[in-house]
């Protein structure tokens, strides 16, 4: 129970790592608001988390709304009293060069990437105050660390959350709030298989893993639930890298 008494909000826990991060966050003991807009699949998740005996509830949320936050804050404090942890999973991701890629499209991706991790963390630092701290755990990646020769949109995307949750956690770390970002390699969930799109280039990705694998939405899990538990309560401004050591050569 290592999330017991706590209370968290996670955005895209309809699938994939948000959804091992609500069950396993359920399973330690935490309330979890889970946010998404795949209606269907986040109510499923929820139910789920129910009938195991935890405690979850679905809201839609797109990220890049303001006023959808604020409903998504209210009902994880109207129904569970407070709010201790947010992590801002929710992401898209699109391929394509600096020339391939449009204004529109550089818009979208910055919008959901980086735009919709500001607003979830500017809007659940006043609660988290009232709560007498948290912990936000924004999901980067290995692009927001290195280069990429594929996706410049989403590249900087990550590259932006990943110095925006520097600057959150020397901002309001004196207040017992810690930010915290998680850098993912190759894992195997619904966008992995949008970034490889074939069983060649899968493999390729696996080459570059010294662990020889594919990571596994609960190789993230795990990691987000150690920076969202109070083991983690000397750690702000930090990267956890889980890559199988892409990152490493």
């Amino acid at each position: 129970m290592r999330m017991e008494g706590k209370v968290a909000i996670i955005t895209g826990g309809a699938r994939g790592q948000g959804a091992a991060e609500a069950r396993l966050f359920a399973s330690e003991g935490a309330k979890v608001v889970i946010g998404d807009v795949l209606d269907t699949e986040g109510t499923r998740v929820a139910a789920e988390i129910s009938e195991a005996g935890g405690d979850a509830v679905y809201v839609r949320l797109d990220v890049t709304s303001e006023s959808d936050w604020q409903g998504a804050i209210e009902t994880a404090v109207s129904r569970f009293g407070k709010l201790d942890v947010l992590v801002n999973n929710a992401a898209i991701w699109r391929g394509g060069n600096v020339e391939e890629t449009s204004s529109d499209h550089w818009d979208a991706v910055l919008d959901v990437n980086a735009k919709g991790v500001f607003l979830g963390t500017k809007l659940a630092i006043p609660e988290m105050r009232k709560a007498g701290g948290g912990s936000i755990i924004n999901v980067s990646s290995t692009a927001g660390l290195v280069g990429s020769n594929t996706s410049t949109a989403y590249s900087s995307s990550k590259g932006a959350v990943r110095l925006f949750t520097k600057s959150a956690a020397i901002q309001y770390g004196s207040e017992g709030i810690r930010v915290n970002s998680i850098h993912p390699g190759p894992i195997d969930t619904p966008m992995g298989d949008q970034v490889w799109g074939t069983e060649e280039r899968r493999e390729a990705f696996i080459g570059r893993t010294v662990i020889g694998r594919i990571g596994r939405p609960e190789d993230i899990a795990y990691g987000a639930l150690y920076l969202a538990s109070d083991e983690s309560s000397f750690v702000t401004g930090s990267e956890l890298v889980i890559d199988g050591g892409v990152t490493a050569q």
